[in-house]
């Protein structure tokens, strides 16, 4: 009985070992292939200066992306445009690299007449697009690096009532260009009450302007009911009121990171003080997803519009050289293709001496 219980339990080990293709281990084949590359983001920050949006990175990200970086005095920022700034740090965590680009726009909103202040900002983001498209259409594109703006921060000032000319400005003409995510900076000034009307006003107003922000993507059914409620939680707090800080103070014998006060300390990690961890959260569990919209949107809108203008990437106008050199890669893809031929032609004529050679085995 031993005996023949064994051989059944054999049995069917044999058959579940059959019926056991593999392609269920292609999620940690793409795992893998993925962290040994790392990871791409650049990511925006615009708003007026002062709003302490150099600190909010330092904070998210625990690193100090601008060391050197020395503050203008109020007589430079008079003559001062807006410039942008981009700075590229790799940022390592459990053996997974992200290769971050911070790109700040000094000098937006300075001026005393800031009328087409964002058309660098624009011209910036179109210029990555162009540089991944002519990237995209070239021989190489095994090594592209993506620089196109995954994310902008904008950052309101909490001073105000509402939402400026200029803010209404800025994200109705980058709205269709980037994903946007507003932020109310230096939140700790406002009382929980300020904050919730503050919201509330500039949610109106930018309903009322047409301005299309970041959408979070929607929850499956199937989900866990934690991230269900995470997900709904973060829609609930755009846009997010933030404060940040790099210096660490103690509360009760811990260490956190937070802004000291006469009255008590602000403790930028705690939800109830501020959104900071809201936002973190948001930027984390959501960057594939705001990678995929600008891949998906944004870029493909900019793409479609250049070649329904009968072109592809931005280039000067055309020469004899230039000319040589685009017949010469053409030349070169002809031949590519010749070889490919070749060798599929090679590949099927010995699939049919094998097979024949097979039958002719099987009929002896």
């Amino acid at each position: 009985m031993s005996d023949t219980r064994s051989y059944s339990s054999l049995t069917q080990s044999v058959q579940d070992t059959s019926s056991y293709v593999g392609f269920a281990n292609l999620p940690n084949q793409v795992h893998r292939k993925s962290v040994k590359k790392g990871f791409e983001f650049t990511l925006m920050v615009a708003g007026e200066s002062g709003l302490g949006k150099s600190t909010l990175i330092d904070s998210l990200f625990l690193t100090d992306l601008y060391p050197d970086r020395v503050m203008p005095t109020a007589q430079d920022r008079i003559k001062r445009t807006v410039q942008l700034d981009a700075n590229t740090v790799e940022i390592e965590e459990r053996g997974v690299k992200l290769r971050l680009t911070v790109v700040d726009t000094p000098g937006f909103g300075d001026a005393i007449d800031n009328t087409d202040s964002f058309q660098q900002i624009i011209k910036y983001i179109d210029q990555q697009f162009d540089r991944y498209l002519k990237d995209e259409s070239g021989l190489n594109r095994k090594n592209i690096v993506d620089n196109r703006i995954h994310c902008c921060f904008y950052f309101i000032s909490p001073y105000g009532h509402g939402l400026k000319p200029l803010d209404i400005d800025f994200m109705k003409q980058l709205s269709n260009k980037v994903s946007i995510v507003p932020v109310i900076a230096k939140s700790d000034c406002l009382t929980m009450s300020e904050i919730k009307r503050l919201k509330v006003r500039i949610l109106e107003e930018i309903k009322a302007a047409g301005i299309k922000i970041y959408n979070l993507p929607d929850v499956d059914t199937d989900e866990d009911e934690e991230y269900k409620l995470q997900v709904a939680q973060l829609r609930e707090s755009i846009p997010f009121a933030v404060c940040g800080a790099n210096a660490m103070v103690e509360i009760g014998g811990k260490k956190v990171r937070g802004r000291q006060y006469p009255w008590g300390i602000v403790d930028v990690e705690n939800p109830e003080h501020c959104d900071f961890i809201k936002l973190r959260s948001m930027l984390i569990t959501h960057m594939q997803d705001l990678q995929e919209v600008t891949h998906d949107v944004h870029y493909e809108n900019f793409r479609s519009e250049r070649l329904a203008r009968g072109g592809g990437a931005s280039k000067p106008a055309e020469t004899g050289r230039g000319t040589d050199q685009k017949d010469q890669m053409l030349a070169e893809k002809d031949e590519e293709l010749k070889r490919m031929q070749e060798m599929l032609a090679k590949m099927q004529e010995q699939i049919k001496q094998q097979s024949s050679t097979n039958l002719a085995a099987y009929n002896n």
